[in-house]
């Protein structure tokens, strides 16, 4: 019932509500063309171990072998991924990147999954890069991916492992070609529509409103006719009436 009354009311007040929602129309469209668009691009990486192993041979007078101890995990590539995606991630290796909170260029970087909390979804490392030129965007994507071969090659100098079992990072998808982002654009477009319309929606009640506003005080104004009185019912009513008249 409420939706034909509203339905009701725009056409009632349709010389408001048309061209409010036009004026919707045109806060959307302009909405749309001055919010930048953003460029993406995107790079995958995989963990390797040596052809040689996790650990070099035993040898003469040693009882244990060398071991790269990023390699004696469970799953050793899988937990080396997530501690690259952990300090790639980081507020201070972003500033070393040239990143600012709230610029032109940003990334992310995951090892594949969906949820943050997880640490471990396989031995790969995912690059996206955004901003607003193609070429910043496919150059900060090809920046945190040589970052992210020097943070695995310090990760295992500082666990003292044998350099013949250095985990290399190797190339699985270049940096690809810089692509336009509309979602940002559309997602700004669709707010400020529903914002122009609901704009639109109170403007035609208000006019509404006021015009039965204004309608109920000239009704209150207008001078009341005279009531003519029957002067039969009088003399029905009080006897001395009519005895008077007689």
């Amino acid at each position: 019932m409420d939706f034909w009354l509203t339905v009701l009311v725009l056409f009632r007040r349709w010389y408001v509500s048309v061209p409010a929602f036009l004026s919707a129309l045109g806060v959307a469209a302009g909405v749309y063309s001055t919010v930048p668009t953003l460029w993406t691009s995107n790079a995958a990486m995989v963990l390797t171990t040596p052809r040689t192993g996790a650990s070099l041979p035993i040898h003469p007078g040693t009882t244990n072998a060398p071991v790269n101890p990023l390699l004696n995990f469970d799953r050793g590539l899988t937990m080396t991924a997530s501690i690259l995606t952990a300090r790639l991630t980081t507020a201070d290796t972003a500033a070393d990147l040239g990143i600012v909170p709230n610029g032109d260029v940003a990334y992310k970087v995951h090892n594949g999954s969906t949820n943050a909390e997880a640490l471990a979804s396989g031995p790969f490392v995912f690059v996206e890069g955004e901003a607003r030129t193609p070429e910043a965007a496919q150059d900060i994507v090809r920046r945190v991916a040589d970052r992210a071969k020097a943070e695995l090659v310090k990760s295992q100098q500082v666990v003292d492992a044998p350099p013949a079992t250095f985990m290399t990072l190797s190339q699985v998808v270049a940096p690809t070609p810089p692509e336009p982002e509309p979602g940002r654009k559309l997602r700004a477009a669709v707010v400020a529509l529903a914002l122009g319309a609901m704009a639109s929606l109170f403007a035609t009640y208000a006019v509404d409103s006021l015009a039965d506003m204004r309608r109920r005080r000239k009704h209150d104004a207008a001078p009341s006719p005279p009531v003519q009185v029957d002067e039969r019912v009088l003399i029905a009513a009080d006897p001395h009436v009519n005895g008077k008249q007689t």
